[in-house]
């Protein structure tokens, strides 16, 4: 039997706080976010600048938040910084030490509790669900922060998410994430969405299993089981 994790014994485990593959990512490189999430951070930002409101990013799960100071500096010397706010999220408080720019805003906790102050245009998550217990939680946390057109990439992997008996559910939740409005890559492992909702998927969310072993990234990765709701 499977033993399972509820979300505050999950924090505590060494598999997620020992988590280094986001500690210090870059925005651009052969290991940087373009690559990773398969877009240019900098031009999606780039774009939507100059609106009447400035364009914000979330980056959940950000690690040291080496990449979202990156394109904070980025945006400096193009004279953008006053018109894009950014917000990165991650459980460790191990935040880049340098000084930060006024439109760069490092904060620590959960992406299952923590609470935004409003919505956001790019939301990304590099790498980070593979350590979140309640994963279908979080993307309907994730969809619901986003403005009317906002985006939101980032790296999923659907075996992953497991039933009550431990068999991944395949299909049927890749099935049910497109049911609910986001598009998921099954050979590049991402999933994406366009625009705010109030998805809902019809799981139960059991616990995770910290003890799953290495995913398709090769670093050890957690497990969320479900069971259907009725």
């Amino acid at each position: 039997m499977t033993r399972l994790l509820d979300e505050d014994a999950l924090v505590r485990s060494s598999v997620v706080a020992n988590c280094m593959m986001n500690r210090e990512r870059s925005l651009s490189g052969s290991n940087g976010y373009g690559r990773e999430l398969g877009m240019d951070v900098m031009a999606e930002l780039s774009t939507r600048a100059g609106a009447a409101t400035p364009v914000r990013w979330l980056d959940v799960c950000c690690g040291s938040g080496r990449a979202p100071a990156e394109a904070a500096g980025l945006l400096a010397d193009r004279g953008l910084s006053g018109q894009v706010e950014i917000t990165g999220l991650d459980l460790v408080d191990h935040f880049v030490s340098d000084s930060r720019p006024p439109a760069l805003r490092l904060v620590s906790g959960s992406v299952n509790q923590w609470v935004p102050d409003g919505r956001f245009d790019l939301i990304t998550c590099v790498h980070g669900l593979h350590y979140v217990g309640d994963k279908l939680g979080a993307l309907s946390r994730i969809a619901s922060w986003l403005t009317g057109d906002g985006l939101f990439v980032g790296n999923f992997d659907a075996r992953s998410v497991r039933g009550a008996d431990a068999t991944p559910t395949g299909r049927r939740l890749i099935a049910q994430l497109r049911a609910q409005g986001f598009a998921y890559d099954s050979a590049r492992r991402r999933v994406s969405r366009r625009g705010s909702a109030q998805a809902r998927f019809p799981y139960r969310y059991l616990g995770a299993d910290d003890q799953a072993g290495p995913n398709y990234t090769g670093q050890p990765a957690v497990d969320s089981f479900y069971e259907p709701l009725p």
